[in-house]
């Protein structure tokens, strides 16, 4: 088993890691759409939100050895569901043609109030 760092995402600031390579696959922890220059998160525009977290999601993928073309599962949990038409938009846009499995769901609470957190699973 092998620890993700990459300066290209959010550090893990508890007792986890960015993600973790293990049989062929590269597991990412959740991402919050934190900037990973300022720290700063993109808590005003849902769509800015997505995009920072995929693109969280993008960098350590790759710091374990895949990309996105291998991205065979993805976890999206929403602050609120009525945001699903908007974080799909960005999905759609971000993937292309390609459509891992994905799961979407609203939830009670998020670290810092974020809008979303997503999570993704690719094989290497």
């Amino acid at each position: 088993m092998k620890v993700i760092e990459t300066k290209n995402a959010p550090a893990a600031v508890g007792a986890y890691s960015q993600g973790i390579v293990t049989n062929g696959f590269v597991y990412s922890s959740g991402q919050l759409p934190l900037v990973p220059e300022t720290g700063e998160l993109i808590s005003d525009d849902i769509k800015k939100a997505t995009k920072r977290s995929l693109e969280n999601i993008k960098n350590i993928i790759e710091e374990g050895g895949s990309s996105i073309e291998k991205i065979v599962k993805v976890n999206i949990f929403l602050a609120d569901i009525n945001d699903f038409a908007a974080v799909n938009e960005v999905y759609a846009e971000f993937f292309g043609d390609h459509k891992p499995a994905r799961s979407c769901v609203q939830v009670a609470h998020l670290p810092k109030d974020g809008l979303l957190e997503i999570e993704a699973i690719a094989e290497i």
